[in-house]
């Protein structure tokens, strides 16, 4: 039996929070009233307002990408920055399909009482799909920079802010969730 198909009244202890101080996530050592519904339909809607955040975000940059290829600057790249730019571009496609694509599964599973499916899949396509989009912002950095500055500083740069990002986007949260598990061990023992 999937959570979505349990019984409203049915309490679990497992439950976990986002991390927002709301009705629906207690304080730490509390326990949570939140039934197995309630969680899958708060974790979907979680998702569909980072999905709302990232598809504007990917859709402009790709939307920025496609028109790169219409101007007069753009004959005068060398075959490494065409294909640099060949490359950010299927990221950005890439980026742009796994952002989409919960709303698409969402749409064709309505009704199916699929909901615990589609919100793990949709949470790995989102994971996947920032990862694309940090490769896609990385390597539009790229084709940038190395026309704007000379030598290897551009590379330099570039590497700093994919740095940036892995700190930002994946080992701070991470870390987070490494201490939160720590912490939760403390109060269980």
């Amino acid at each position: 039996m999937t959570t979505t198909e349990q019984p409203v009244g049915s309490v679990t202890k497992e439950t976990t929070c986002c991390g927002h101080a709301d009705s629906h996530c207690p304080g730490p050592g509390a326990e949570t009233t939140e039934t197995p519904r309630e969680r899958v339909n708060r974790r979907w809607n979680e998702i569909l307002q980072e999905t709302r955040v990232t598809q504007t975000g990917v859709q402009i940059l790709f939307g920025f990408l496609l028109s790169v290829a219409f101007t007069s600057t753009f004959r005068q790249l060398e075959a490494l920055d065409r294909g640099i730019y060949v490359t950010t571009v299927v990221l950005g496609a890439a980026a742009t399909a796994s952002l989409i694509a919960p709303v698409s599964i969402h749409r064709f599973l309505t009704g199916q009482r699929m909901k615990d499916e589609v919100v793990e899949t949709a949470g790995r396509l989102m994971m996947c799909g920032m990862v694309l989009l940090a490769l896609t912002i990385g390597c539009t950095l790229l084709l940038i920079l190395r026309f704007v500055l000379p030598g290897v500083l551009a590379e330099i740069l570039v590497g700093a802010v994919m740095l940036w990002f892995g700190l930002c986007w994946y080992a701070l949260p991470l870390r987070l969730r490494r201490h939160a598990a720590r912490r939760s061990g403390t109060h269980d023992a």
